[in-house]
């Protein structure tokens, strides 16, 4: 008998697209990144610590609620390359965020986006 323990999985991200080629164009010109592999109908992505894949899908992202979010060591630095790229930063820009997980800080600046397919991404910089 198999013992269950979601504690030993990897967690990955899933964000729906409704247009896999312009949400390519979007991850490549913007955000610098590129697919580390493909297939029909999806696009996955590996950074230094996860992979998300996008999807080719007719439903809609809520853009109610972070979708992912990148932990950076810099948020000031990525904020001013990604407006620098076009990216439209939404309206507070980068902020205060109190309370955060005790192993990420006290909390933490940060700032959010939304990508072509309308998936909103965040971006965090934890405070000690």
């Amino acid at each position: 008998m198999h013992s269950f323990s979601l504690a030993d999985a990897t967690v990955a991200t899933r964000l729906p697209a409704g247009d896999l080629d312009r949400a390519r164009r979007f991850y490549a010109d913007a955000l610098g990144l590129e697919p580390a592999e493909e297939r029909a109908g999806g696009l996955l992505y590996r950074v230094r610590s996860g992979v998300f894949a996008l999807f080719l899908s007719e439903g809609a992202p809520s853009g109610t609620h972070t979708q992912m979010a990148f932990d950076v060591e810099d948020v000031d630095a990525v904020h001013s390359e990604l407006e620098r790229r076009g990216v439209a930063i939404e309206d507070a820009g980068v902020v205060d965020v109190e309370g955060n997980y005790p192993s990420k800080g006290t909390g933490e600046r940060a700032f959010w986006f939304r990508d072509s397919e309308g998936n909103l991404i965040g971006v965090g910089q934890p405070k000690p």
